[in-house]
């Protein structure tokens, strides 16, 4: 096994970020200035700034910045308001959870489930052996489970050896959804909790979870995920310390102090979840529409199988009424014989699959939206703020691909396919942060365009507004400028840009995505690698690389052509382009160095 994580035993993860009744104040008033400012550019960009000799640039590009002011509302909606970070008195008996249990005055039963398909299994025995470390303040029966979907001897010993149960199956139907499944069907505990075979609880999980499930509709409860072998580069301060002295030091320290931690060398592929789940997940809890993100949940099993019975029924329906309505129209009766529907019926329950979680490559978000949507039991989740469980990243951009390729389309299929978005039950406010979900993966459609509009410009003099005068950057400079001061207060305590330069270099996966699902394919189950590929991968970012060369291409011709008599460029359109360019540029170098990042062996190897 490549137990290079080893070297990162000591890590601790960082706190949840602390409420400010005054920041969050602060951050609301500067996200409204943003929306009314952004507002005004929007609206001045289509009525004034549009270039009439070149409609084919200009209406593709204010159709970009529309869409993206739209993901702009979605997001601040979704970043609106935070809660204070409380945990709930640990639970002592199965009365305290499931009201009039008639077993009430014996401890819970709580399942562990570690799922695996062909990952090392003595990474899978070092959760087992944390899952038995689990410290509770109460008598509690934790039971501990190995999903082994590659039936392999070596992980049967190991479960065995560490004295936990081992599951497998004929099949793999399914993949994860279905290994879970038919761990449901031979399990029988309160509460599941669902582990990768990297997760690695710590001993807090349950005293510091189990007190949401005080309120008898509470679901699951996701807890943040933590990479804990993710390299940690150098701060901004310490960098300038050291090669400029004091002076330096101080400098950087005032600079991190305004705008956040600045990191060099840390993470080459923003896979740090802290912005997803201390952020936008958490703010997400006041609408109840924090969704599951698999690895790190616990949930409930009554309302899981509660939730897996009542979309049985709604399959088992759809198939009839389909039934129904092909009969009729062949025969053209108007009613069909009620033998022949109860037959039809039998059948699409004998056909139709009884699963706790759908066989999908988004089971996790497909199974949360089932829940939120069942008015009548009012299901809730909730987003745990204290990390409680360590897992490893992807160490390569191969595995970063495969990973967000899934997460990009597995929620576009479930949102095109599934009407999730209209799905009867779901209240508006979990409509709008689902929404902002699916929408965010639409993004890379409007990024291409933002891309690429400087190096039109750069190379044909042609611009996308009328003209670049003062009237256009009275406009847009006080927009981007009250923008990047709301988004620094909403998110105070994280650094924000490498998570949008990120979503910036993220459109051809994205773009993939979006087609795959449009043009009915299904998005493939391939399992995450968890053993670090070999090489460097500039194959995976060639639009990348494109979009540097062209933009430096476009930078050096804007600027020559300003030396030539005769051409439409204008010297506030080649430096406003070229500036924008070289903005798109640093997002993609980013990729590109994560293609070419080789991971160190040790904490020594990093920091040299």
């Amino acid at each position: 096994m490549d137990d290079y994580f080893r070297a990162f035993e000591h890590r601790r993860p960082p706190a949840p970020l602390p409420y400010s009744a005054t920041r969050e104040a602060l951050w609301q008033f500067l996200a409204v200035v943003a929306l009314v400012v952004g507002g005004w550019y929007i609206g001045w960009r289509w009525l004034h700034s549009l270039n009439p000799d070149a409609m084919w640039f200009a209406l593709p590009l204010v159709l970009a910045e529309s869409a993206a002011y739209i993901g702009l509302i979605l997001f601040v909606y979704n970043l609106w308001k935070d809660q204070p970070v409380e945990v709930p008195e640990a639970p002592a008996l199965i009365e305290e959870v499931v009201p009039d249990t008639p077993e009430a005055g014996r401890p819970i039963v709580v399942d562990i489930l570690f799922a695996t398909y062909n990952e090392e299994p003595e990474l899978v025995r070092l959760g087992i052996r944390d899952s038995k470390k689990l410290d509770y303040p109460h008598p509690i029966d934790i039971r501990i489970h190995v999903l082994d979907d590659g039936k392999r001897p070596a992980m049967r010993a190991v479960a065995e050896e560490e004295g936990a149960g081992y599951i497998t199956r004929d099949s793999n139907e399914g993949f994860k959804a279905g290994n879970l499944r038919n761990a449901m069907e031979r399990t029988s505990g309160d509460f599941i909790v669902i582990c990768d075979a990297d997760t690695r609880p710590f001993p807090t999980l349950l005293a510091r979870t189990l007190g949401y499930f005080r309120d008898p509709k509470m679901a699951w409860v996701q807890t943040p995920q933590w990479f804990y072998d993710l390299p940690e580069g150098e701060t901004l301060t310490r960098r300038l310390r050291r090669r400029a002295g004091m002076v330096g030091g101080g400098l950087g320290w005032v600079v991190e102090h305004l705008v956040g931690e600045i990191r060099f060398g840390a993470d080459p592929f923003v896979n740090d979840p802290q912005m997803f789940y201390d952020v936008i997940q958490r703010r997400r809890n006041r609408a109840n529409a924090s969704f599951c993100c698999g690895a790190g949940s616990i949930h409930r099993r009554e309302a899981v199988m509660e939730a897996a019975l009542r979309s049985f029924g709604d399959s088992v329906e759809r198939r009839v009424l389909a039934a129904e309505e092909e009969i009729t129209l062949e025969s053209r009766e108007r009613r069909v014989d009620p033998a022949l529907m109860e037959a039809i019926r039998s059948e699409a329950v004998a056909t139709e699959v009884l699963t706790p979680y759908r066989f999908h490559v988004s089971e996790d978000i497909y199974t949360s939206i089932v829940l939120h949507s069942d008015r009548e039991r009012g299901w809730k989740s909730w987003q745990h703020p204290y990390v409680e469980s360590k897992m490893l990243s992807p160490q390569d951009l191969l595995t970063w691909s495969i990973q967000r390729f899934k997460y990009a389309g597995g929620s576009l299929d479930i949102m095109v396919n599934d009407n999730a978005m209209f799905r009867p039950g779901l209240t508006l406010p979990q409509r709008l942060m689902y929404g902002t979900t699916f929408y965010s993966y639409l993004g890379p459609i409007w990024n291409v365009v933002f891309l690429f509009a400087p190096v039109v410009y750069l190379f044909f003099g042609i611009a996308p507004v009328s003209a670049y005068t003062n009237d256009f950057f009275v406009h847009v400079v006080p927009f981007l400028v009250t923008l990047e001061l709301a988004m620094m207060v909403g998110t105070w305590g994280i650094s924000g840009y490498a998570s949008k330069a990120s979503y910036l270099s993220f459109f051809p996966l994205g773009l993939r995505a979006i087609w795959t699902v449009l043009s009915g394919k299904k998005i493939s189950f391939p399992v995450t690698p968890k053993d670090r590929q070999s090489g460097n991968f500039l194959k995976l970012v060639r639009p990348q690389l494109g979009v540097l060369i062209l933009t430096a291409a476009g930078i050096a011709w804007g600027v020559g052509a300003l030396l030539l008599a005769d051409t439409p460029h204008t010297l506030t359109g080649v430096v406003t382009n070229a500036l924008w360019g070289l903005n798109n540029c640093a997002a993609m170098a980013g990729m590109v160095r994560a293609a070419l990042w080789q991971p160190p062996q040790t904490p020594q190897e990093e920091a040299s």
